[in-house]
């Protein structure tokens, strides 16, 4: 049983390393030479217009969670004496705190990339229009700490572990923003964007339980299924026949996606506002990504049994007369776990509908009246996005010593962990590249040069000033 629920650990981890939040480089919202900002709040304006280098005008990728890598390879207690390995799973029965690092509630990892394809800057029509062409992809897992809890103990126990869920999503995003004064103190802003659906994958593990309190009688329960949405996409299985039982069942050992195209097309708007309380004092507010994409298809899996029930402890006979043989034994409870662990392939249901993940963001920015080069601003973001809904609070500081370099740094504290960030942004009349990060990874990497902690990420970009 606990090598099933190692299993299901495993799956659920694999995100890690993949998983690079939907977010524009904050630390940069008090700069005005910082190009991009109108994709944190659409109502703020450049002074001046742009337009990008293809490919290279922003990108952006950025992770954040409470655990990492660091709490699940931990440094093997019994290197060199009685293993030669260095490193060794949390699961280790021989280290000292296996589950120092793991949150006592949902345990998040969230993650995204952006690439700008192209992004221009213009005034006209009364105000100041950007037109972008994004790529975006995003990985994200909530673990329950009670799965962590089990690998690591598998005691006669209940453990009620709860949902595990695990998503991944990439699509293209054509988008039109405006922004304009109504008046002296008050500017409005909005994008609409086209979005177009490259791929979409839910994996969702419902009511986990393992019951081991009986020594008599194991059960463990789950409600697994798998949605994938994806052109050219298809599960592998395998047909075998049951070890005792009459029949055959097919199960899913392997998929193949070539993509030929979109998957399905969205809809997301974006909205915001500026208001300058007075000549030190300007506050904003916005909304980001606020809408959903239709899929065209929805490959559907799950297990077809719910629970499997072990209770072969003390009805098993080894003596060769028995009718009932230890070898018997094993392929009946095999077969029935073959039911509950195994994902058969349901076929394609149909379209279905998926957000996005919207982002609120709240402002306040100060400039210093002795020296104006220098401002101070608060920034509060929460990121709706169903289990992995995370809420920040940021201190941010810009300061202009010349008219062609600006820097900015910032404190953050969410939900996974405190961080610090910054901006280094170069703009000289014709030219502008930035490079910042939010989260500067200060954990080190691993030799997969994955973050220790979960929490890093990057944020850099060329551009032609008009």
């Amino acid at each position: 049983m606990k090598s099933l629920m190692k299993y299901m650990l495993l799956l659920a981890m694999t995100t890690m390393t993949t998983d690079i939040v939907a977010q524009d480089l904050k630390t940069g919202y008090l700069s005005d030479g910082f190009l991009y900002r109108h994709d944190i709040n659409p109502a703020i304006a450049n002074e001046e217009g742009y337009f990008s280098i293809p490919f290279l005008g922003y990108i952006n990728a950025d992770m954040a969670g409470n655990f990492g890598y660091e709490d699940v390879i931990k440094k093997n207690p019994l290197y060199p004496n009685q293993s030669d390995k260095k490193m060794t799973s949390f699961m280790n029965p021989y280290l000292s705190q296996q589950l120092n690092g793991f949150a006592s509630g949902d345990n998040i990892i969230n993650g995204r990339i952006k690439e700008t394809i192209f992004s221009s800057g213009f005034k006209k029509w009364g105000g100041y229009n950007t037109l972008e062409l994004n790529v975006k992809a995003s990985a994200n897992a909530n673990i329950p700490f009670k799965l962590f809890l089990f690998a690591a103990e598998a005691t006669n126990n209940i453990y009620n572990i709860g949902d595990i869920n695990i998503s991944a999503q990439s699509y293209a995003e054509l988008s039109f923003g405006h922004s304009r004064k109504i008046n002296d103190k008050l500017r409005v802003g909005g994008k609409a964007k086209l979005l177009v659906g490259l791929a979409d994958a839910q994996v969702k593990m419902k009511n986990v339980e393992a019951n081991l309190k009986d020594e008599n009688k194991w059960i463990i329960s789950a409600d697994a299924q798998a949605d994938v949405s994806m052109s050219g996409f298809k599960y592998l299985s395998k047909t075998k026949d049951y070890n005792i039982q009459d029949g055959t069942y097919q199960h899913v050992n392997d998929v193949e996606a070539s993509p030929k195209g979109p998957s399905g097309y969205g809809l997301a708007l974006d909205a915001g506002v500026v208001y300058k309380l007075n000549d030190d004092i300007t506050l904003s507010g916005a909304i980001q990504d606020l809408g959903a994409i239709i899929w065209t298809n929805d490959h559907q899996a799950t297990n077809d049994a719910k629970s499997f029930v072990f209770d072969g402890f003390h009805d098993v006979s080894v003596d060769s007369s028995s009718p009932d043989k230890l070898d018997n034994k094993a392929d009946k409870y095999t077969d029935q776990m073959l039911d509950f662990a195994n994902l058969r392939d349901k076929g394609d249901k149909g379209t279905r509908v998926t957000g996005v993940g919207a982002t609120v963001t709240a402002a306040g920015e100060y400039v210093l009246p002795s020296y104006r080069a220098l401002k101070l601003g608060l920034m509060g973001n929460l990121h709706i996005n169903g289990p992995y809904t995370w809420t920040e609070g940021r201190v941010l500081a810009n300061i202009s010593p010349v008219d062609w370099f600006d820097g900015s740094v910032s404190l953050g504290v969410n939900n996974f962990a405190t961080c610090f960030g910054f901006l280094a942004n170069f703009h000289t009349k014709k030219f502008n590249f930035f490079l910042g990060m939010d989260r500067i990874c200060t954990s080190g990497l691993s030799k997969e040069f994955i973050p220790l902690n979960s929490n890093g990420g990057i944020s850099m970009g060329f551009n032609i000033k008009m």
